[in-house]
C-alpha cells in the first residue's frame, strides 16, 4: 500500500518537477475512486454549494455541512490528501473562531489540512493556524467567496498584486496556494517565485499541479462550465440511458425478469 500523501510529499514534489493531481469530492464513494485512481490531493470545496446543492454560489454553505461532507470524505480515503475547504465567514470574523473551525476539520471530520480563501488579508489567520498546527492551502486570484465583491467571476490580472499575494501566503506558512482564474504567463511568474506548491484551476500548465471540479470533469454537471474545464467523461449521458432503459423495461413488465427473482 502507497504511503499517505503529506505536505511534505507535495513539497518534494514541487522540488522535483513533479506534477500534482488534485480533484473535489463531497462523498464516500466518489472519494473512494479517486483514492483508488491515485489523485494526490481531494479537496471539499465549498463548491458543494453549488455542485451538490444547486445553489447560485458558495457563500450559503456551513460549518456544519463543510464538516458532514468532509467526513464522508476521510472515511474514504487511505492515499489521497484530503483538504477542507473553509465557508465563507468561518474564518474571516476572529481568529480564535478561525482556530476553532479549522480545527474541527481535523478532529471531526479526519481531514489533514484546510484551504481558505484571500492573499495579504487573510495572512494573520494562516500564521494562527499554522502556528497551533494546522496545515493551510492558501488560495489567490479568482475568489467565489468574494464574487460580490468583484462583481462577478471575473479573471484575475493585476500581476503585481498576484505576486504580492502568494509571496505573503508563502511567508505567513501556508504549504500550497491555488491559483484561479490567472493569465498563465502570471501563473507561471508566481510559481517560479514561490518555494511551496502552486495549485492551477483555469490558471495555466506551469502550475506545479492542477484541480478541477470532479463534477464538472467526468460530465454530470449540466450547467454553465468555465472555460478551463476539460470533460473527461460523460457520466451524466450514461446514467440517462440506464435510468430510460430501465423505466422502459418496467413499464413493458420485462423487469424483473426470472434472473432477477428469488426462488
Amino acid at each position: 500500500m502507497q504511503p499517505r500523501i503529506t505536505t511534505s510529499t507535495l513539497m518534494k514534489m514541487k522540488a522535483e518537477k513533479k506534477k500534482i493531481t488534485a480533484l473535489t469530492a463531497y462523498d464516500f464513494p466518489f472519494a473512494r475512486m479517486l483514492d483508488q485512481a491515485g489523485i494526490e490531493i481531494i479537496l471539499v470545496g465549498d463548491s458543494l454549494g453549488m455542485v451538490v446543492q444547486g445553489k447560485d454560489n458558495t457563500l450559503p454553505v456551513t460549518m456544519d455541512e463543510a464538516i458532514y461532507h468532509t467526513s464522508m470524505v476521510s472515511r474514504a480515503c487511505s492515499f489521497s490528501m484530503v483538504i477542507g475547504d473553509m465557508p465563507f465567514m468561518s474564518y474571516q470574523g476572529s481568529l480564535d473562531k478561525a482556530i476553532d473551525n479549522a480545527g474541527r476539520f481535523l478532529k471531526e471530520a479526519g481531514a489533514a489540512a484546510v484551504k481558505l480563501e484571500g492573499g495579504a488579508g487573510v495572512c494573520p489567520v494562516i500564521h494562527a493556524l499554522s502556528r497551533v498546527g494546522i496545515p493551510v492551502q492558501a488560495h489567490i486570484g479568482l475568489t467565489p467567496q468574494s464574487v460580490h465583491q468583484m462583481g462577478g467571476f471575473k479573471v484575475q490580472r493585476d500581476e503585481e498584486r498576484l505576486l504580492k499575494d502568494a509571496k505573503d501566503v508563502e511567508e505567513a506558512g501556508a504549504f500550497s496556494v491555488v491559483l484561479e482564474g490567472i493569465p498563465s504567463a502570471i501563473s507561471a511568474k508566481i510559481t517560479q517565485s514561490l518555494h511551496i506548491p502552486t495549485i492551477g484551476i483555469g490558471a495555466g500548465v506551469e502550475c506545479d499541479g492542477q484541480i478541477l471540479v470532479l463534477h464538472d470533469m467526468i460530465g454530470i454537471n449540466d450547467r454553465f462550465l468555465p472555460k478551463f474545464v476539460k470533460k473527461y467523461a460523460d457520466l451524466a449521458g450514461a446514467a440517462k440511458k440506464g435510468v430510460e432503459q430501465y423505466i422502459n423495461e418496467v413499464k413493458a413488465g420485462e423487469f424483473p425478469s426470472k434472473d432477477y427473482e428469488y426462488k
